[in-house]
């Protein structure tokens, strides 16, 4: 390209480039695609903070823990439909389409609300599956749009909106949440997601038009590999695959034990309900803080200098000394700080570097077996820390013992993390 026609550096990738390396004529997407992610975060905020208080004053820490093993089931359907889709639609018609049916669902649950009927575990089952498939869906996009070496400077980018709309979104629900009330939040999530649908939308036509996926790319999905077997017929795939399954049953099993923490902490206070939402609106809104600012100032820099299987050590040895600490001293404040740490890692440093192992594979792999592995093994992780929960509850376990199981599983993780490192592609460490 010569010097006339290369585009100059605009303001806009002027001021991004204090976090990550802009070249020209990138800024715009980048900036879109923050815009998109953001808004989602704030939406699903928005109905994460409405739905703790109905799941654990309706059933308990429990309840909330053994509620996630249903989205499993759920999710075997949604998956094997997502394929089927993912061959026959253009990327942001699939996209869009899943982001209309999940706004649609957000309005029925608000006229749900409005005549009191009761749906806590309904709409817990139904806020894990929002989550996984929308944000799943908007990161396969992102992969799409940009070639690997795009997405390993501009992801940290990206992320940026993510952390920030984490933040935005649980302060804004914990403000008004008595204001609105659980069907407005409803109402301000789905126009939220209608908003996101629409830039999309403009990126997509955006990148067609520049052309910048190289040519050897197929355009779409033409396999009928099913998101399973494309896991089990890859090694690095299913690296992937162990290494989201361990790191969500650990979660998992973290959260519970906050929540059964916090629970034993309340006891029977008559505003638990308030209670519950303000100190969870609390605690996202410290997680999130701290995610922006790994984010801001550490994700960009942490990939170039240590590679993404190295950044992908991090959260593991974190929550390895989390959990090693309850085990010894199963205290709310212990509970909280760890996992704030925990969260806010994931959130920001781990979230990018996961995201980030999808930029070598093919749009096949993005869009159907990232979705399985998004989806599927994630709720998976979730019915197996449902099992142990189960098991420990049953024999009365306490949390130090809990806690204590946390810390094996995180060794396996820490394994995981080598052999997906020796399984890349590009041979990275």
């Amino acid at each position: 390209m010569s010097p006339s026609t290369t585009p100059k550096p605009t303001l806009a990738s002027r001021l991004l480039t204090l976090f990550a390396p802009v070249e020209p004529g990138e800024a715009t997407t980048a900036l879109l695609l923050t815009a998109t992610v953001f808004l989602l975060l704030c939406a699903y905020y928005f109905l994460k903070v409405v739905r703790e208080p109905l799941i654990l004053a309706g059933g308990g820490a429990e309840v909330k823990t053994y509620a996630a093993a249903g989205q499993a089931g759920i999710l075997v359907v949604m998956v094997t439909f997502h394929a089927w889709l993912a061959r026959a639609l253009r990327r942001l018609a699939l996209v869009g389409g899943i982001y209309g049916f999940f706004g649609v669902c957000l309005l029925g649950f608000a006229a749900a609300a409005t005549q009191k009927w009761s749906i806590g575990i309904p709409f817990y089952l139904f806020v894990g599956v929002f989550s996984l498939m929308v944000i799943s869906q908007f990161w396969a996009f992102a992969s799409d749009v940009y070639t690997e070496a795009q997405g390993k400077r501009l992801f940290a980018i990206v992320g940026v909106g993510s952390s920030v709309g984490a933040v935005a979104g649980s302060a804004i629900a914990g403000a008004f949440f008595t204001r609105l009330g659980v069907a407005g939040l409803l109402i301000a999530a789905a126009g939220t997601l209608a908003i996101c649908g629409g830039l999309l939308a403009v990126v997509d036509a955006r990148e067609r038009s520049v052309e910048r996926q190289p040519p050897s790319k197929d355009h779409e999905v033409q396999s009928s590999k099913s998101g399973l077997s494309m896991v089990f017929g890859d090694r690095y795939l299913f690296g992937i695959a162990a290494l989201s399954f361990l790191a969500n049953m650990v979660n998992t099993t973290g959260e519970y034990l906050l929540d059964r923490t916090l629970l034993e902490s309340l006891g029977a206070a008559v505003d638990a309900k308030e209670q519950i939402a303000t100190f969870k609106s609390h605690l996202f809104v410290a997680v999130n803080t701290i995610g922006v600012l790994l984010q801001l100032f550490v994700a960009s820099r942490a990939l170039r200098i240590l590679g993404v299987i190295r950044v992908l050590y991090i959260l593991p040895v974190i929550a390895l000394f989390g959990y090693s600490t309850l085990a010894t001293v199963p205290l709310l404040l212990a509970v909280t700080l760890a996992k704030t740490a925990e969260n806010s890692v994931d959130y920001s440093l781990q979230s990018t570097a996961r995201q980030a192992l999808y930029l070598v594979t093919t749009r096949e792999e993005k869009f159907v077996a990232k979705t399985f592995i998004d989806t599927f093994v994630v709720r998976f992780g979730d019915v197996s820390a449902a099992v142990m929960i189960a098991i420990a509850a049953y024999f009365h376990a306490g949390t130090r013992i809990v806690a204590s199981l946390n810390v094996v599983l995180v060794i396996a993780w820490l394994f995981a993390v080598r052999n997906l490192g020796r399984a890349r592609p590009t041979g990275e460490a």
